[in-house]
């Protein structure tokens, strides 16, 4: 057997799946998958593609790694390996990518048609000069004061991270999540410790909390920010260097916890 086909076979049933419900679940014979599992044929890549987002891994590591001998923070980390090619994008007459608004009112929707071509075609674009041309980006309206001074109605533009490594501690994301909906925070990054990130407001009267990987589908790094209201000098300060000292020395006695937990 090829590795190919021994991944796809121990990770059909590493999910519990039988060959005929695994072939319901990427829509195709159940004849093809037994031929995959027996190395008599070859995925095509937009099975490939299909099989990696089932199992909550990526394609390079279907076709290159042994997932055996991999932890299975390696295989969840892998989720957040999205390739440029399976994301939809539009672009503008002068064949350059536009950047599409997700206003508030279309977040909900965004839940289930952000991977749409026909979906992200619907949405309000722009273009913005000033940002580098060599990334794709989308604009996300929020709500709520949990990010003041950035107020609510404030219009975020995020790049979009294929990689969950590339996460930096502290730094403020657009995460878009199966469960919270669209959201905007400090994230920080301990998936190889426990599988999940910490998302922190700078409005100080909302408690950190934390959320499972597998739960999010896109990371998209803050870089811009649009407003029509100019913050009040009342509002509620950007967090210190003093306090995101203290919320990272919390999350870390947070993860010992967790490990504890754990191993116990």
């Amino acid at each position: 057997m090829s590795r190919i086909s021994e991944n796809i076979k121990y990770l059909r049933k590493k999910t519990g799946l039988t060959q005929e419900q695994f072939a319901e679940s990427i829509g195709i014979k159940r004849s093809l998958v037994g031929a995959y599992e027996e190395a008599r044929a070859d995925p095509r890549i937009s099975n490939l593609i299909k099989m990696a987002e089932l199992f909550g891994t990526s394609v390079d590591i279907l076709i290159n790694k042994d997932v055996m001998k991999l932890s299975e923070a390696e295989l969840l980390t892998s989720e957040f390996k999205r390739g440029k090619e399976i994301l939809a994008i539009t672009v503008n007459d002068e064949g350059r990518e536009n950047i599409e608004l997700v206003p508030q009112k279309a977040a909900a929707g965004y839940l289930n048609g952000y991977s749409d071509p026909e979906y992200i075609q619907e949405l309000p674009k722009f273009k913005l000069p000033i940002l580098p041309t060599n990334a794709t980006y989308r604009a996300f309206e929020i709500t709520g004061d949990s990010m003041l001074p950035i107020l609510p109605g404030t219009i975020i533009i995020g790049e979009f991270v294929e990689d969950v490594r590339d996460i930096k501690n502290g730094k403020t994301y657009v995460l878009v999540t199966a469960s919270e909906g669209i959201v905007y925070k400090r994230v920080f990054n301990y998936i190889q410790d426990s599988g999940k990130l910490f998302l922190v407001s700078d409005n100080r009267q909302y408690a950190p909390y934390q959320i499972d990987m597998e739960d999010v589908l896109e990371v998209w790094s803050s870089k811009a920010y649009i407003s029509v209201r100019f913050p009040d000098a009342n509002e509620s300060k950007e967090v210190s260097t003093e306090q995101l000292a203290s919320i990272v020395l919390d999350l870390q006695k947070e993860i010992v916890k967790l490990k504890e937990e754990k191993s116990g």
